[in-house]
């Protein structure tokens, strides 16, 4: 059953911004990861399915609902945490914690305390003013009211900015018991290993259209493997390449004068092997396509984000 569905979605802003055709969908009780850099569009696509937005075309559903014409139905329903934190002035924490209990109309103390003390909220940290607090501070706050009111769906955008490493992997620990738990997740980030250690599918976003999806363990398991090579000449190295490319599944990905950094599928690498033995050799080491190798194809030309990846 897909309980989160965008189909077709399109919003132009004009001047190659905005998102594209954009079409994904998460089963109940599935973790979708959303991959990005900053600017690529997943904060539209979610501030769209969250019915924040208006659909240039296409449509975004959750549960089977409009999310634009059902808005206060499905902030009711759905945990959010948006990428960009904006907190309202003249509350403390405690304030505004009572008051998304308000939006919701649930009250579950037991689920707050526990979560308070699960990304060490205390007393002190919620009598201050929500503009005054730490980005961590507030991160933690969103974190906290996205979950309390324990939702069959989250949509979490950009989760763990702003936290420090002890919290990051605390808060993904957390997913992995709400995924057990049969929660549905939307979970979009810029970081590797945040989206390679939580996610069931994938999608990757570029300039505000979807160029991939794919489950992750297919990635993890897959028959592509990479290996680099150092030489102990640069004869060894031309020697072995002028027969490595008669490879079927060859790529070169990189080299230097006496080494190459390349990809095969196991199917060639006995033949491989057979080149590089009948060559000198200083170091042949191999290890599996990561997903920020998978990434990296889509992104290869783009040489700065600047600090828009993990």
């Amino acid at each position: 059953m897909n309980v989160i569905e965008v189909d077709h979605l399109t919003k132009d802003y004009g001047f190659g911004r905005g998102v594209f055709d954009v079409s994904i969908h998460v089963n109940k009780g599935e973790v979708f990861g959303f991959l990005g850099p900053n600017g690529a569009g997943k904060s539209t696509t979610i501030r769209h399915l969250m019915g924040f937005s208006k659909p240039g075309s296409g449509t975004t559903k959750i549960f089977g609902e409009d999310t634009f014409d059902k808005y206060y139905g499905v902030l009711k329903k759905v945990g959010y945490i948006p990428g960009e934190i904006a907190l309202p002035a003249g509350l403390t924490g405690k304030e505004f914690i009572k008051m998304m209990q308000d939006l919701t109309g649930i009250r579950n103390e037991e689920r707050l305390k526990m979560l308070l003390e699960l990304f060490e909220l205390d007393d002190t940290a919620l009598a201050g003013d929500v503009k005054r607090m730490s980005l961590g501070v507030k991160r933690k706050l969103a974190v906290v009211t996205a979950f309390m009111s324990d939702p069959e769906v989250l949509i979490l955008d950009e989760p763990t900015s702003g936290l420090d490493p002890v919290m990051q992997e605390r808060f993904v620990d957390f997913i992995h018991k709400e995924k057990e738990r049969g929660k549905t997740i939307l979970l979009s980030s810029h970081i590797f290993s945040e989206i390679d250690n939580t996610c069931d599918r994938i999608a990757i976003i570029k300039d505000g259209k979807i160029v991939s999806e794919f489950i992750a363990d297919d990635l993890k398991h897959a028959s592509r493997k990479y290996y680099s090579i150092d030489f102990t000449a640069k004869s060894d190295k031309d020697s072995f390449m002028k027969n490595a490319k008669t490879l079927e599944s060859f790529i070169l990905i990189n080299e230097s004068e006496d080494s190459a950094y390349l990809s095969i599928e196991d199917k060639d690498l006995n033949k491989l092997i057979a080149y590089a033995a009948d060559v000198n050799i200083r170091k042949f080491s191999n290890r599996k396509e990561s997903l920020e190798d998978y990434f990296m194809k889509f992104y290869k030309e783009d040489k700065d984000f600047k600090g828009a990846l993990k």
